[in-house]
């Protein structure tokens, strides 16, 4: 490369900034402003279209009537720019019109925040829960509790009662393409609908900073046809199948005759603990810790053995450094995870 050294400097912001354009254009999975998959996002959509109509509108007219004033109003000799101070009329018109403009825009903004509030009668109850670093996902009329993995039938309308427990922290439940960010405040119930319009996985996580892996505190969306939704129901009914291999009933002993049961539930079992998430179907999700880790053998094992190194901040103790297993302990309670199907 030929030239001076401050002209490569150049170069190479110049290529940076290009490199930056150009990520910003991609499309992830969060990406909403192309693929809104819900009655309540597409509104958003609307809403938004509108407002930056006018927004460009405005920015046009201002920027126009600014070059203007600088080509017909420039400096030529012999011409003194004229002094004067205040104009009435101008102010009250440039007063006016924004105040007009705000108060169309609040009208259906503030009809959609309602909207978004209020409880079809048919529409299908779920409690949300957020925990530091995961999520509780609550069906009291169909008595289901899971976790991290949010399952809804397609074309029905959820609501979403959303808090997180006294002693935690603000979190914020976010999936861009299902519904905006609605806050999960401790002791306080917020709430949210989706009506989805797709099927497929949508993803989510906490907007709210709330720890050590607050960006590890994801979750994923299941938007199914009603066939598909009513088995998933009926599998989430049953309890936990017993074990029939004897390193996981070896496993089992240990579950939920040891510190396991202080906080996880598995249906079937005397292991009713809150504090961490329902396994009794574990293995039907396909990740687990805040949706970060893929559900498998060696993840199961890896977190098990030693949670916080896998993930800083959880509550979840090491396996081997505070609760006492060996690591026959650890391949034990694997055995007995991977059959809580």
């Amino acid at each position: 490369m030929n030239g001076s050294p401050a002209a490569k400097r150049r170069l190479l912001a110049l290529l940076a900034l290009l490199a930056v354009f150009a990520i910003a254009c991609d499309t992830g999975p969060q990406d909403f402003l192309k693929s809104q998959a819900s009655v309540q996002t597409q509104k958003a959509d609307s809403l938004w279209d509108v407002t930056f109509a006018i927004a460009v509108f405005i920015f046009v007219v201002v920027e126009g009537l600014i070059i203007y004033a600088l080509i017909r109003f420039r400096q030529r000799p012999g011409r003194e720019a004229a002094q004067f101070h205040g104009n009435t009329k101008v102010e009250i018109i440039l007063t006016v019109i924004p105040s007009l403009i705000l108060a169309g825009l609040a009208v259906p903004t503030v009809q959609t925040i309602f909207e978004n509030s209020k409880q079809p009668p048919d529409a299908l109850r779920i409690q949300v829960v957020a925990k530091q670093f995961w999520w509780e996902f609550n069906y009291p009329d169909l008595g289901i509790v899971t976790a991290n993995e949010l399952h809804l039938p397609v074309d029905q309308t959820a609501y979403i009662e959303i808090t997180s427990p006294t002693n935690d922290v603000i979190h914020s439940f976010w999936v861009p393409r299902l519904t905006g960010a609605q806050d999960a405040v401790p002791g306080r119930t917020n709430t949210t609908v989706i009506t989805p319009t797709a099927t497929g996985q949508f993803w989510g996580q906490c907007k709210e900073f709330c720890g050590l892996s607050h960006s590890r505190m994801r979750l994923r969306v299941f938007v199914e046809d009603r066939s598909t939704f009513d088995q998933w129901v009926a599998d989430q009914g049953e309890e936990a199948a017993e074990p029939t291999d004897s390193l996981a009933q070896q496993g089992q002993e240990l579950f939920v005759n040891g510190q396991c049961a202080a906080c996880h539930t598995i249906s079937g079992t005397n292991a009713a603990g809150t504090t961490g998430p329902n396994l009794t179907h574990l293995m039907s999700r396909r990740t687990f810790a805040g949706a970060i880790f893929r559900m498998n053998e060696g993840n199961l094992r890896d977190w098990v053995a030693d949670a916080p190194a896998m993930k800083p901040g959880s509550i979840m103790p090491s396996g081997l450094k505070s609760m006492g297993l060996s690591q026959s302990d650890v391949d034990a309670i694997v055995a007995y995870l991977l059959t809580l199907e």
